[in-house]
């Protein structure tokens, strides 16, 4: 094989335009640093952050041109906006950080009971003790790998897990976990999740075949998913982690609006232009009432495999500050690791797949710190129930 390298990837990229067509992309000084590793080349490309939408196809060209380049076998190309003083305007109200929780034993085997309404009028699913939503403000930032190593690293903790797959166009679970066939029915009527790894999984790619394209309205949306998740025998569960859909539309507000949802897990990647959409993810979940857990920020860092040097490719530390800037904990930095990402679509998640390595030692940290806070929100809102004293 051809061997790559920074100077043949630099020319290529000097074909692609620049913003406006002005000049090209490196002349223009809007390529970061280039790391080649294993034939794959990382970088990002600096654009105006009130152009990101726009600028995608920028993004694209310039990864279709390097993937041409003899001997590369994958390219990971992300938009960034460098911002003076690293932060986003207008924060919102701070809550009190959280602080930390107690070493509490291992959770009993005891079927857990159906939730109670305890959140305006919301329906609880019978058999599962707490919900999970695991969301992103923008698609691409490997939320569905890290909801599918949550769910293994809070199974690897002593958990009974269960995954829901919300993303009706675009359903991951089948592949990501590399299960296959229909699910059974109960009776005719109850679906059987599908299993594997211990985990108990329904996907809309279970019932449908993977090229089908899914044209649905909004309504038959939330039909689907109310019988995903109503229709389907999970119990006992101590907790169903959801991969809801990337963005903040309406079947994502309405999920978060009808589901008794412990709380809601965002995940970012660390650069500007990622964590402004992550922010209305934020606001979604505050507006409806449901508890932020925290977030995580992937694709954090690159380990060089030859080297074990450190690459902040896409930035460093955004989510971090902006987590300590909401006053939302955060959960933790999740490496830019070609491994989790092949693993994955190979349907052997890393925390599966290398229970002993450093990175399902990562995810199972992750997984520690939701569930410390899952329980200190339910600790927080049995506090704030009123007590009636009679005397």
């Amino acid at each position: 094989m051809m061997t790559v390298t920074k100077e043949s990837v630099i020319e290529r990229l000097k074909t692609v335009n620049g913003p406006d067509f002005t000049g090209n992309i490196v002349d223009l000084g809007l390529v970061s640093e280039i790391f080649i590793a294993d034939s794959k080349v990382f970088f990002s490309i600096t654009v105006p952050a009130a152009r990101a939408q726009e600028m995608e196809p920028l993004r694209a060209a310039a990864e279709r041109v390097v993937k041409a380049i003899p001997g590369v076998v994958n390219a990971v190309v992300a938009l960034t906006a460098e911002k003076k003083g690293g932060g986003m305007e207008a924060p919102v109200r701070p809550r009190p950080a959280p602080q930390a929780a107690p070493p509490r034993p291992a959770p009993q085997r005891a079927a857990p009971q159906a939730p109670a309404s305890h959140s305006h009028g919301k329906r609880g699913v019978p058999g599962i003790d707490a919900i999970i939503a695991v969301a992103s403000g923008k698609g691409g930032v490997g939320k569905s790998t890290t909801a599918v190593n949550l769910a293994l690293g809070l199974a690897a903790n002593g958990l009974n897990v269960g995954v829901l797959d919300a993303d009706i166009y675009g359903p991951s679970m089948p592949r990501l976990l590399n299960i296959h066939g229909r699910p059974q029915t109960v009776d005719g009527k109850i679906l059987k999740p599908m299993q594997n790894y211990g985990l108990k999984v329904m996907s809309m790619g279970f019932l449908v075949d993977e090229e089908t394209p899914m044209i649905w309205r909004g309504p038959m949306v939330m039909s689907a998913l109310t019988q995903m998740l109503r229709e389907v025998e999970w119990g006992p569960l101590d907790v169903l982690v959801v991969d809801m859909p990337p963005g903040t539309g309406d079947a994502q507000l309405t999920m978060a609006q009808q589901v008794p949802l412990a709380g809601a897990v965002i995940v970012s990647t660390p650069q500007d232009l990622a964590l402004i959409d992550a922010r209305k993810g934020l606001n979604m979940f505050k507006k409806v009432d449901v508890p932020l857990l925290g977030i995580v920020e992937n694709m954090s860092y690159f380990l060089a495999p030859d080297t074990g040097k450190r690459y902040d490719i896409f930035g460093h530390g955004g989510a971090r500050r902006e987590a300590e800037r909401l006053g939302v904990t955060f959960l933790g930095e999740v490496p830019l690791e070609m491994g989790i990402r092949e693993s994955s679509d190979a349907g052997a998640p890393v925390v599966a797949s290398k229970p002993d390595g450093a990175e399902a030692k990562i995810y199972r940290d992750i997984a520690a710190k939701v569930w410390d806070r899952v329980q200190e929100e339910r600790g927080a809102a049995e506090a704030a129930v009123p007590s009636i004293v009679f005397e």
